[in-house]
């Protein structure tokens, strides 16, 4: 695959001025600035359509915070053009909704493979291909999370396309298929469930970055009934905080040789 380097970007509004090598990737464009307040020296950058992004220091390395919006496709979309920019290690920060018994409310999840429920990475690579974190982010959260006492989970999430899909499986023509589907992840491990794991594992794995997901439960399905409707508030503090934890481990262990 051939990168170009140097122009701005088309949809992100970024070029490689700045030399950061590591992102941050929160869904929400609100919640770009709180993450960056988590970082050193933190200042707005540019903001387009869903992606909005400021930048921070940590141990004296630019670090970039960017919002991917929802879904697979503005993900790979902004995984393509921060790499564009000089990015090398990514990060997504979001929330998911818990499938496995275990996984509580205010739990963290660490997914270190997803279910590719998607469809843009079916646009890269078949999908026999796995989706998987880099096991070196992966232990860097995991790290970061027991340091702060956090109740955390590691394993496979499933990714999917549509959240109503997922809520309201009953209103689907194929409600059949996504049921059984659903039962079948549960079954196999699946820990829990969100929309952008997939398409950053995937489109990070085939530009040669690396890349993990730590995510906030805000809810079971299979425990309570979810709320969709704007009525819940999530928090992503404890996720972000340690998505930044993570990534001063990694800048740390990179300059020490790792």
């Amino acid at each position: 695959m051939v990168i170009k380097h140097g122009a701005g970007s088309y949809h992100v509004g970024l070029d490689d001025a700045r030399g950061a090598r590591y992102a941050i990737l929160p869904g929400d464009p609100g919640r770009v600035e709180s993450i960056a307040e988590l970082l050193d020296r933190p200042r707005f950058l540019a903001q387009n359509r869903e992606y909005t992004t400021w930048i921070g220091e940590v141990l004296g390395e630019p670090v970039l915070v960017t919002s991917t919006g929802i879904g697979g496709p503005s993900a790979a979309i902004c995984v393509e053009e921060l790499y564009m920019a000089g990015v090398r290690n990514f990060v997504r920060v979001g929330t998911c909704g818990g499938m496995a018994a275990e996984v509580a409310a205010g739990d963290l999840v660490i997914a270190n493979a997803a279910i590719r429920m998607d469809g843009v990475t079916k646009e890269y690579v078949p999908v026999e291909f796995p989706a998987v974190a880099d096991i070196s982010v992966t232990n860097a959260l995991i790290a970061a999370a027991r340091e702060r006492g956090a109740a955390w989970h590691c394993g496979v999430v499933h990714c999917k396309d549509s959240f109503y899909g997922q809520h309201s499986p009953e209103a689907m023509p194929v409600g059949y298929e996504l049921r059984d589907k659903w039962r079948a992840w549960i079954a196999a491990g699946c820990l829990a469930s969100e929309m952008e794991s997939s398409a950053v594992f995937i489109v990070s794995q085939i530009l040669r970055a690396r890349a993990g997901c730590v995510l906030s439960a805000i809810w079971n399905q299979e425990i309570s009934s979810p709320k969709p409707d704007g009525s819940f508030k999530p928090d992503t503090a404890s996720a972000a905080q340690i998505a930044a934890d993570a990534v001063r481990m990694l800048i740390r262990d990179g300059r020490n040789g790792g």
